[in-house]
């Protein structure tokens, strides 16, 4: 297959890309790496009338640090974080969920916002950016704002853009140095889709206790307070044994209805935990 005919447009920068995003007459799409988009438009399954192409703006590629956190641009890639070209405040773990995106080919190419916008609910970075606590910073005509990753994804390939917005940065805090995360997804083999997707963050130094459970039906399954379901009564106590049943209860009340498939997520989960414990 082929994709439609559609126009090309490749601004010179984010000013002139939001202005095209505005046109209401039209389907525009922004491509960046184009991992996603670009099976999309050969099978048309995506048939936008204008691409508008962001990879030449050096805006989103900027990497701003602080004393709390790290603001990347949309187009920095995964493998900008897997080798270390983009400062780690994480002290290794998004380095290590980098890479464990599909293949190499596709992490020189693929880029944190545009994994981020296409929210595929077994994408890596919507769990784990979840996870930490991450902010997607976006850019529209009335200036920028911000969301909550988990407030972002909105639902299996939806986000909370509105017309002529565009994701511009992602803001990610710096986790304490005795900070435990654990990140673990189940798929059959290398570069397929996860089958189950989970994340915990332990930083009792900060008072946070996070848990995510991604790859579902909708949108992950996160816990802003885990203590409850480690055995706790708080964040800044160590956790003890995964309650299977409280994380059962939460995935069928978010709508997964198969058993089996609920029972895989909270494997993940547990194993997510463990890698924290070890860490």
């Amino acid at each position: 297959m082929k994709p439609a005919r559609f126009e090309y447009e490749r601004p010179s920068d984010i000013a002139g890309a939001i202005a095209l995003l505005q046109r209401e007459d039209i389907a525009v799409k922004i491509i960046a790496g184009g991992q996603s988009l670009g099976p999309m438009l050969n099978l048309r399954l995506a048939q936008p009338d204008l691409l508008v192409d962001i990879t030449g703006l050096a805006e989103l590629k900027h990497v701003e640090e602080s004393s709390d956190c790290i603001i990347v641009g949309a187009c920095i890639t995964h493998a900008d974080m897997e080798d270390a070209r983009v400062p780690d405040v994480t002290h290794g773990a998004l380095p290590a969920v980098a890479r464990s995106i599909a293949y190499r080919a596709v992490r020189n190419r693929g880029t944190i916002g545009g994994s981020l916008a296409h929210a595929d609910p077994s994408a890596d970075w919507v769990a784990s950016l979840a996870a930490i606590g991450a902010d997607v910073l976006i850019r529209g005509p009335a200036g920028q704002r911000s969301l909550a990753v988990a407030d972002f994804v909105t639902g299996v390939f939806e986000v909370a853009l509105e017309q002529g917005e565009m994701v511009e940065a992602v803001r990610i805090p710096r986790i304490s140095r005795s900070a435990r995360w654990g990140y673990y997804k189940i798929c059959r083999k290398t570069g397929e889709l996860a089958q189950a997707v989970a994340a915990v963050l332990h930083d009792p130094e900060q008072a946070v206790f996070r848990a995510v459970i991604g790859a579902t039906e909708s949108t992950p399954v996160v816990f802003t307070d885990a203590s409850s379901l480690f055995g706790g009564n708080s964040v800044t106590e160590r956790p003890h044994a995964l309650d299977a049943g409280l994380a059962d209860q939460a995935l069928a009340a978010a709508g997964m209805t198969d058993k089996l498939d609920r029972q895989i997520h909270v494997v993940a989960l547990r194993r997510a935990m463990d890698k924290a414990m070890r860490a």
